[in-house]
C-alpha cells in the first residue's frame, strides 16, 4: 500500500500518554501514515492502597496467589518500582499488547493472554482454570479510574480475589508549544482515550478549532466528551471527517485494550 492510499496519510495526531502505550498506538497510527506527536496528558502517581499494596506483593513474592492479573502497562512499571518478585508458580494473566509488551520488557513472565481479540471479555472467556469449579487465589492490580470488569468477573465465578489500586491517575499540563499547535490547527487530531484524558484535553484546550478531529475510544469516554462539551461533528456518518474518525478509533482498539485506557 502506498503512502497516499493509507487512511491517515498526513495527519498529525497527538497521542496524550507516553510510555510503552505511547510507543505502541504511535507505531500504530504510523502505519496507517498518521504522523504522532506524544504529548502526556496523564501521569501515574502513588496510590493511596500503598501499604495494602506492599503487602500483596509480599504475599505474591511469597507464593500466596495461583495468579495475578494485570490490564494495564502501568502494572509492569509499579512491579518494578517495588522490586517485586513474581515466583514461577504464580501464573500470570494479561490484556493488552501493551501490557505484555512491558511486562516481557521487565522481565516477567506471562502464562494466559486472550487470542481471539485485545479484550478483558475475551480473557474472562478464554480462561479456562477459572471455570474448573477451584477456588483460584488471584490478585488483581488497577488504576484508581479502572472499571473492575477482570475483577468482578473473577468474584462471581467465586474465586478468592485481593483487588489492590496499584497507581491513580494524575493530569499532566502540556507545553506552551502543544497548546499553540493545537490551537492553530497544526495538529489535525487530538486522540481521548479515557475519560480522564477526557478531563484534561477539555481543561487546557478550550479553543480546539472546529476542522480538529477529536476521536474518543471506549463508551465511558465518549460520554465523558459529551458531557464536556468536546467537540463531536465527526461522529455522523454523513461528515467527510467520519472515515478518518472512524480509521482513527479503530487503529488504537487493534493495539490496546480499553481496560488499559485508565477507565
Amino acid at each position: 500500500m502506498s503512502v497516499e492510499a493509507k487512511p491517515l496519510s498526513g495527519l498529525r495526531v497527538l497521542v496524550p500518554r507516553g510510555g510503552t502505550w505511547g510507543d505502541i498506538v504511535s507505531k500504530a497510527l504510523r502505519e496507517q501514515g498518521a504522523h504522532t506527536v506524544i504529548a502526556p496528558l496523564v501521569d501515574f502517581a502513588h496510590t493511596r492502597e500503598e501499604e495494602k499494596l506492599v503487602e500483596a506483593l509480599k504475599t505474591l513474592e511469597e507464593g500466596g496467589f495461583d495468579w495475578m492479573t494485570a490490564t494495564s502497562s502501568t502494572v509492569a512499571d509499579v512491579l518494578q518500582h517495588h522490586n517485586a518478585v513474581i515466583p514461577p508458580e504464580t501464573k500470570v494473566a494479561i490484556v493488552g499488547e501493551a501490557t505484555a509488551v512491558a511486562f516481557r520488557d521487565a522481565g516477567y513472565h506471562i502464562t494466559c493472554t486472550p487470542e481471539r481479540e485485545n479484550s478483558t471479555h475475551a480473557l474472562l472467556e478464554e480462561w479456562p482454570e477459572i471455570d474448573t469449579g477451584e477456588v483460584l487465589r488471584v490478585l488483581t492490580l488497577r488504576s484508581d479510574v479502572a472499571i473492575p470488569v477482570l475483577t468482578q468477573g473473577l468474584i462471581e465465578r467465586g474465586h478468592d480475589v485481593t483487588q489492590v489500586l496499584a497507581f491513580r491517575t494524575v493530569g499532566v499540563p502540556a507545553s506552551v508549544h502543544i497548546r499553540e499547535d493545537i490551537e492553530s490547527g497544526r495538529i489535525n487530531a487530538v486522540l481521548v482515550a479515557s475519560a480522564r484524558i477526557a478531563e484534561e484535553v477539555a481543561s487546557q484546550f478550550p479553543d480546539i478549532p472546529d476542522t480538529t478531529i477529536v476521536p474518543c475510544v471506549g463508551v465511558n469516554t465518549i460520554e465523558a466528551a459529551a458531557a464536556l462539551g468536546l467537540p463531536s461533528e465527526a461522529d455522523q456518518p454523513s461528515h467527510p471527517l467520519y472515515e478518518t474518525k472512524r480509521a482513527l478509533i479503530e487503529t488504537v482498539e487493534s493495539v490496546i485494550e480499553q481496560s488499559d485506557m485508565l477507565d
